[in-house]
């Protein structure tokens, strides 16, 4: 048997990138640990048939359960829980994502609703000046605890609880059970801006893994984590990038897409359209391949956002607008990404062969301040992101102008390091785009030093070293920073 079993909730696509796709769950097997993955219902077997492993047992996250206890016990008094959480980070640091966070929900509230901001605003200031506020916000969760699980935490009788947030999807129940239980609990870092944009906990969680220095600061400062209690673990989800092992060879890829090898490659990666259409990019972009200002023949390979696959209208127009562009522009293509199925959409892991792909054969990559800025600065590829404003926004919808956003934590940082550039309007766009198919290693350098600050590890070792970090847990180390 086992010596110890290990919870892991796996909620969203990126998650079981993560924790499936890298070496960690592979670890902490071979180190004779049980691992217990929860996951969406639906996806129970295809987990298993694809990941399926001596040790790892696969159960259901009972999301629609948890859904179902948030609408019914006490929902507004939860829902403004949730909102005083993530609205109520530290001032210690740039809450700028946070503080569009707060106006976007504002703007879209319901009148009842939009009535008490002016009191929870007031809070917010409060819990930003004040670390007992902060604390106290934490602890008030608690009193939500559904035991959705007591089933399984009687059955295996983990050790540790490990999310793939800190508390701030409909992990919080889970972690909060394991809080009431006095199970060790720990979270990891999946998305880059998670510790800039997501505010305090959701639940009492110990142990977090992070990526970078950059991020345990926001960490301690920002949520009030002990230093003592931050692991700088690297980015295991990005360790096949950086041991290159998901490429498609450049020539079938362009055949995949009936791309023309005589070209170069501009990819554009839809990204922030909760706050804004991308549509406007999209179609400079496709000028720009059709006329003459670029300083070399050129096409375009548009990679949609997983949220334009969402039941939401606006998304999936323009999911529609940009598919109808393609069809009438020459030289424009688009990728959609794959789903994994279920409640994990199409945040999935199931075309890392694609992503990697694209990036690493592209001339010139471009988004809106995406997390592959990062990724493709792994693949060594010049970046712009391109932030022209859109003339319309989301009709009825609240928008924030892409002008307006370089001063998020994660944007700001990509801006200061030096390893790309920012496109406002067509013309700046030209220029940056003409600049890269010139000079296609011109700021290589600065790029390998922002990855080396992002990502820490770029010798393909973070899912090892973060599951040596949760072995030194299980094993009561008191501190593991020695894993740092």
């Amino acid at each position: 048997m086992p010596s110890k079993c290990v919870f892991i909730s796996a909620d969203h696509g990126l998650a079981i990138v993560y924790f499936l796709q890298s070496d960690l769950v592979p670890r902490l097997l071979e180190a004779g640990v049980q691992v217990v993955l929860l996951t969406d219902d639906a996806l129970l077997d295809e987990i298993n048939r694809r990941f399926g492993r001596q040790g790892l047992i696969v159960e259901g996250l009972r999301l629609k359960q948890a859904r179902a206890y948030f609408r019914k016990q006490q929902n507004t008094l939860q829902w403004w829980l949730d909102f005083l959480r993530r609205a109520g980070a530290s001032q210690r640091i740039n809450l700028q994502a946070i503080d569009s966070f707060v106006h976007q929900t504002e703007a879209e509230a319901h009148a009842r609703r939009r009535r008490l901001f002016p009191v929870m605003k007031a809070l917010v200031w409060g819990l930003r000046r004040s670390r007992l506020a902060r604390q106290a916000l934490v602890r008030s969760q608690m009193q939500f605890t559904p035991h959705l699980y007591d089933d399984l935490f009687e059955r295996y009788r983990p050790a540790l609880v490990i999310a793939s947030t800190y508390g701030w999807r409909w992990d919080r129940y889970l972690l909060r059970e394991a809080a009431a239980r006095r199970v060790k609990t720990g979270a990891v870092i999946v998305g880059w801006d998670n510790p800039s944009s997501y505010g305090l906990r959701g639940a009492p969680v110990d142990w977090v893994s992070c990526w970078s220095v950059l991020q345990k600061e926001e960490l301690v400062l920002g949520s009030d984590w002990h230093p003592q209690r931050v692991n700088i673990g690297g980015i295991p989800s990005y360790d096949g990038y950086f041991r290159k092992e998901w490429l498609i060879p450049r020539q079938d890829y362009f055949r995949l897409h009936q791309l023309d090898p005589q070209r170069k490659l501009i990819s554009y990666a839809c990204s922030f359209i909760s706050f804004s259409p991308n549509i406007q990019n999209i179609e400079a972009l496709a000028r720009l391949v059709n006329s003459s200002d670029l300083a070399q023949p050129s096409q375009l390979l548009v990679r949609l956002h997983p949220n334009h696959f969402m039941d939401v209208p606006r998304f999936a127009a323009e999911r529609l607008q940009i598919l109808e562009l393609a069809r009438q522009t020459p030289h424009v293509h688009v990728v959609e990404p794959v789903p994994l199925g279920g409640e994990l959409g199409y945040y999935s892991g199931e075309d890392m062969p694609e992503k990697s792909s694209m990036m690493a054969h592209s001339d010139v990559f471009s988004t809106v301040y995406s997390t592959m800025v990062v990724e493709a600065s792994i693949h060594e590829r010049p970046v712009v992101s391109v932030c022209i404003d859109s003339p319309v926004g989301w009709p009825g919808k609240f928008t924030l102008p892409l002008s307006q956003i370089g001063g998020w934590p994660t944007h700001a940082r990509f801006r200061a390091s030096g390893a790309g550039r920012e496109a406002r309007n067509e013309a700046e766009l030209k220029d940056a785009l003409n600049y890269y198919l010139q000079n296609p290693y011109a700021d290589q350098e600065a790029r390998r030093r922002f990855i080396e600050r992002e990502c820490t590890f770029t010798d393909g070792s973070a899912a090892r070293r973060t599951a040596d970090f949760w072995l030194a847990i299980l094993e009561d180390h008191r501190y593991a920073g020695q894993f740092e």
